[in-house]
């Protein structure tokens, strides 16, 4: 049976290290606070008397709490202060040789049965263990930042942890409200060396000029609901942090994609540090202000839309989920549509589901019933690609198959009027291929649609070696129209969220399959440790694992990166039928649903 801890002890008090003594304090234990100067000691005790002052103004704790709260921390300089206490949490900076002195001195000073816990997000903790006379005493104990609002704990068990210390801070962890996952000991854990590596593929589209820093953020965060832009997120960190785990990461796993882009480097070096500096991949209004201000690198608001063709009526090609979706936000947009379906069958399925579509709107409030009317006369059906002659743009929504798009390019080269724009919805193909088909390269585009359209803001406009740039910025003038948020980038695999999402994607299921964490605990600590809206699992049993693995496999063939080779435990799973809920089984068992 764990014990219950009583006296704890935490060493280093800046932002990380205060915010576990203020956690450790509102859970009623008792706190030993230490740091190496008095000026150290003063500001982490501001730091937990602002935390709980503005706790305190939002109503989260009364006065009378806060005061119990703060009286249950002692601060100090003296080591020696941690003599009485059954465990303590070290949070000094991440380097080595520092956390080895760290334990040492307290293996000296504190009883045989103390635990001592590191809060590193990625040293090894059995290196740092066999620096102590007590290995088996030694545990991880991995918050995250701030440590009184989030959630996640990574409990981190060496080969030598003792059962009854892994239950002790398991115990320890759940009395202080946090969801906790128990793991070995491997360089970033769950949540870091998921993260890291995309944060670490984000600075390097960005350092290669495919993408400016602003789509980039746009991208995840429109395109995957994810609470921060990668590179935003970088700066939040910290340039020099993010280096030195990517460093510990890469020394461990060798694996090139954890290997820091260079530019991390530079900016380490010319000290763009992020937000605490007022400079990083952008630009802040101060030290540790969260205000972006504009810089050189700012884009116009405008400019991606200068010089574009005029554009009155719009055609849209298929009958799908995401063709009716764009059918019904280019016609909500104002724009005169024409939809082409194969049969007169399809296209009235289209108008049915364009219809209830509109009436839910209708009835829920979002929409007026003379607008949906405008909507619904502003669209038209058609069985025949004779019909789109006269549009400005034609939108391909079609099955996600090259030999079918690039017959139907064929065709719309031909029946399409000369300065339209053809644009294609590929998730994952070569535009060019299309472009080519076309026999009129310059004036395709892709413009990659997210499902489903009508809520998705996001949308890639991809423009290939042939687009001319009136066409690209017709693209983006068309999405301002519709309501979208578009972000530009060149015609290669993944564009830019699935090239960033499907290899973090990927890196989870390797992790699985590694038997390094369940399916559980991986989703647990993306989703309480990272913010992000599914865990990995969840969201490849929502896209599919047949569609996960086809993106995959264009990633792996067009970079030739062996880290973006898929895992062969999603090969497996696609392959024995299991491709997610529309099957009833992936990752997890969805039949009773």
């Amino acid at each position: 049976m764990a014990r219950e801890l009583t006296e704890v002890g935490v060493v280093g008090l800046g932002t990380m290290g205060a915010g576990i003594a203020e956690v450790l304090a509102r859970a009623g234990l008792s706190v030993t606070a230490v740091d190496v100067t008095g000026e150290a000691v003063q500001r982490g005790r501001e730091h937990v008397e602002q935390s709980t002052g503005k706790a305190v103004a939002r109503g989260k704790l009364g006065t009378g709490e806060r005061d119990e709260i703060l009286s249950r921390i002692r601060f100090t300089t003296a080591m020696e202060d941690l003599a009485a206490a059954e465990l303590v949490v070290e949070a000094i900076p991440e380097r080595m040789e520092l956390k080895a002195q760290v334990f040492a001195k307290l293996d000296a000073i504190c009883p045989p049965d103390t635990i001592l816990a590191t809060n590193t997000s990625s040293l090894s903790v059995t290196e740092l263990s066999v620096t102590t006379g007590r290995p088996g005493k030694v545990i991880g104990m991995h918050f995250f930042n701030p440590a009184p609002v989030m959630k996640l704990v990574e409990i981190v068990r060496t080969v030598v942890t003792e059962p009854a210390v892994v239950e002790d801070v398991e115990a320890l962890a759940a009395r202080l409200g946090k969801v906790d996952v128990t793991i070995g000991d491997k360089a970033g854990f769950i949540a870091n060396a998921l993260l890291f590596g995309y944060l670490n593929h984000a600075v390097s589209m960005y350092e290669n000029r495919y993408a400016s820093r602003e789509d980039i953020d746009a991208a995840m965060r429109l395109g995957c609901g994810l609470p921060m832009g990668p590179l935003a997120l970088m700066d939040l960190i910290g340039i020099d942090t993010a280096y030195e785990i990517l460093v510990t990461m890469y020394q461990q796993s060798r694996n090139r994609l954890h290997a820091p882009s260079p530019v991390i480097k530079q900016m380490m070096t010319a000290g763009l540090l992020g937000r605490k500096v007022g400079r990083g991949f952008y630009t802040y209004a101060g030290r540790d202000s969260a205000e972006v201000v504009p810089d050189a690198q700012t884009p116009s608001a405008t400019g991606a839309a200068e010089g574009a063709r005029p554009v009155r009526s719009v055609g849209v090609v298929g009958s799908g989920t995401m063709a009716t979706g764009i059918v019904e936000v280019v016609a909500k947009g104002g724009y005169d549509v024409t939809f082409v379906a194969r049969t007169l069958d399809k296209v009235e399925a289209v108008q049915q589901a364009l219809s209830r579509s509109l009436d839910k709107q209708v009835a829920r409030g979002r929409l007026e019933q003379a607008e949906r009317d405008a909507v619904l006369g502003r669209v038209t059906g058609s069985a025949q690609l004779d019909d789109l002659a006269g549009a400005d743009l034609v939108i391909e929504a079609v099955v996600e198959h090259l030999g079918v798009k690039q017959a139907l390019f064929g065709a719309l080269g031909e029946i399409v009027k000369p300065g339209a724009v053809l644009a294609t919805t590929t998730s994952s193909l070569p535009v060019i291929e299309c472009a080519t088909a076309s026999g009129r390269a310059g004036d395709v585009v892709g413009l990659h649609f997210f499902n489903p359209a009508p809520v998705m803001k996001l949308v890639e406009v991809v423009s290939t070696i042939a687009t001319e740039p009136d066409v690209a910025a017709t693209a983006h003038a068309v999405c301002a129209q519709i309501g979208k948020h578009a972000v530009s980038c060149t015609d290669r695999a993944g564009f830019i969220v699935n090239a960033l999402l499907f290899p973090y994607l990927n890196d989870a299921v390797k992790m699985l399959e590694a038997h390094y964490a369940t399916a559980d605990d991986i989703d647990a600590a993306m989703k309480v440790g990272c913010g992000y809206p599914m865990g990995p699992f969840e969201l490849l049993d929502v896209v599919g694992l047949d569609v996960s693995l086809a993106i995959e496999r264009e990633l792996y063939t067009e970079f030739r990166e062996p880290g973006f080779a898929p895992a062969p435990l999603l090969e497996h799973l696609v392959t024995a039928g299991y491709l997610g809920r529309k099957a009833g089984r992936g990752f997890r068992d969805h039949s009773h649903r």
